[in-house]
This record gives structure tokens, C-alpha cells and sequence, in this order.
């Protein structure tokens, strides 16, 4: 009988002290933190901030969304004339732009086409520096180290070759201020091609610089200067502007270069207020006499202007 008191006596302690384990474990998770359930780890982690847009290796800027637009009338049944009309500009003479340029921008004015040829109403005297790059010929670091010491703004309109094999370049042009135009993908005659083709020659080129560069300008340069109403109509429908030049000499041909002398002469010879000087980076001659026109140019009292001022 003893035995079995002290056995009993036993299971009530054992049983007392497992309810009041039993109550202080109740308590502790009454007071512990909830562990959510997955789907709500989930919907916390969605509302976290998002992280930051990628930049580009290049400029360190952040990367821009390629755009996709589509043209309307992509089968011009509007009408919009056809023809080929190749971009003139006659030698300016005396610092007074030649009446083919004069003519060409009365025409760009009159038919609502967002064009220029020249500044018109500039009221001193300005020159907007442009370059064509359509591949590299080793001189272009040698003009920006030239723009750079001159503190001379320009606009470079690189093709999309250009873009992708110098991407250092295009990087130290936007970084140094410079503007980089588009200057189409394939470097076409767009009096020949459909508003479709048009489109997708200057969306490439642009996404390129959108979606490596985090970069875009709304300047276009045609190729050779080949246009028609139809594709005037197209560049700007995109939001471009179509940038021509008033100014310019035969140095595109590297291998009919004359000596820095002699482009140092032919271009401030052909200077006059309000110009849009065009020339290519593939030209030595350029390279090396580009500082030199630049001084002699403001000894003459010219301002040198980026496009983005163009008609102030």
C-alpha cells in the first residue's frame, strides 16, 4: 500500500509540472513574433523599394527604354512626294551664306519641314560645329582633345557602325558635353527607301544609344544629303530635327587629303553668321588644323554654339 501512495503520488507531480510547461509554453507563443507564411514573405518583398534603373558602362548614366514606334501611313498613301533631292549649299563668300543655302532654307521654312541649313535669325555672328562619323579613322580623340582644350561645344552624327566599334568615343563625347546625332544604321540613300525602312534606320541607331549609353538627341544628319518630302515628313513625325550644313569642303576622301593649310584656308574662307559647318572626323587635315580654325574664328568674332541654341 505504501508502494503504491508514493507511486501516485509521483504521477501527480509529473503531470503537475507538465500543464505548467504546457501554460508557460502557451504564454511564450503568445508573446513571440508571427512567422509569416510564404506568400506573405512574397508580398512583403514586392513592396520593398525597387532597385535602381541599370546604368551604362560607358557614361554611367542610366540606361533609357528602347522605343518601338511605328510610322503612320507606312504606305504614304497621302502622297507625299517621292523625288530625290540631294542637299546643296553653293561657297559661301564675303561671311554671307550663299543663295542656294539661303534658298533651301526659305524652302525647309515654307513647306513646315523641321529642317535647317543655317541660323537665319541669328543676330550675331555664331557657328553650330557638326562632324559626320561614318567610321574611324584615328582622328576623332584628337578633335575631342582639340574641342576639349578650346572648350568648343560640337555635334558629332555617328552612323550605328560608328557607335558599336568606338563605344569609348561616343562615351567621351556625351561625357564632354558634345551632342551625338544619328546618322542612320546602314547609311542609305532615304529617297529610295520605304517609311517603314526610314523608321527602323533611325530607331535602331537610337535604341542603340537609348539602351548602352542611357543617351538620346533628337538630330538627324541624312546620308550624302539625300532626302524627299516623304522622308522630311517621316524625320520629323520620329521627333527629329534634320540638320544640314551651310559650310563645308571635299575631306571625306582620306585618300585626297591636302595638308592642314589647306583646310585650314578653305573653311574660314567659307565662314558666315549663322553657319552650320560640316565636317568629317575621318580627315587628318581636319584634325590638325581644327585648332587653328577655331582661333581664327573667334578673332573674327564668331561664337561657337551647340545645336540646342540654335535660333536663340
Amino acid at each position: 500500500m505504501k508502494k503504491l501512495l508514493i507511486l501516485l503520488l509521483g504521477m501527480t507531480l509529473v503531470l503537475s509540472g507538465c500543464a505548467d510547461a504546457m501554460r508557460k509554453s502557451a504564454d511564450h507563443a503568445a508573446n513571440a513574433p508571427v512567422t509569416a507564411p510564404d506568400d506573405r514573405t512574397t508580398a512583403a518583398a514586392s513592396t520593398a523599394p525597387e532597385s535602381e534603373p541599370a546604368t551604362s558602362p560607358f557614361t554611367n548614366l542610366p540606361l533609357l527604354a528602347a522605343r518601338n514606334a511605328q510610322p503612320k501611313d507606312p504606305q504614304n498613301t497621302a502622297g507625299r512626294s517621292t523625288a530625290r533631292r540631294e542637299h546643296s549649299f553653293g561657297v559661301s563668300d564675303g561671311e554671307r551664306p550663299h543663295e542656294i543655302s539661303v534658298a533651301a532654307q526659305t524652302y525647309f521654312k515654307e513647306k513646315g519641314f523641321p529642317a535647317i541649313v543655317y541660323d537665319d535669325a541669328a543676330k550675331e555672328k555664331v557657328i553650330y560645329l557638326t562632324f559626320d562619323c561614318g567610321w574611324e579613322n584615328g582622328c576623332t580623340a584628337d578633335i575631342l582633345d582639340v574641342l576639349k582644350e578650346k572648350k568648343v561645344p560640337a555635334a558629332f552624327f555617328c552612323t550605328l557602325d560608328h557607335i558599336r566599334s568606338s563605344p569609348a568615343l561616343i562615351a567621351r563625347m556625351i561625357r564632354e558635353g558634345h551632342i551625338v546625332g544619328n546618322h542612320s544604321t546602314t547609311h542609305p540613300d532615304f529617297s529610295t527607301l520605304s517609311r517603314a525602312r526610314m523608321a527602323q534606320e533611325l530607331l535602331t541607331t537610337e535604341n542603340e544609344l537609348r539602351t548602352r549609353f542611357g543617351y538620346f538627341s533628337p538630330y538627324f544628319r541624312f546620308p550624302m544629303g539625300a532626302y524627299n518630302e516623304n522622308a522630311l515628313e517621316l524625320v520629323g513625325e520620329l521627333g527629329y530635327t534634320a540638320v544640314f550644313w551651310s559650310a563645308a569642303y571635299e575631306d571625306w576622301d582620306t585618300e585626297q587629303q591636302r595638308g592642314a593649310d589647306y583646310a585650314f584656308d578653305t573653311v574660314t574662307a567659307r565662314l558666315h553668321p549663322g553657319a552650320i559647318l560640316l565636317l568629317h572626323s575621318v580627315s587628318v587635315d581636319n584634325a590638325l588644323a581644327l585648332g587653328r580654325i577655331i582661333d581664327h574664328a573667334r578673332a573674327q568674332g564668331y561664337e561657337f554654339r551647340p545645336l540646342t541654341a540654335y535660333g536663340s
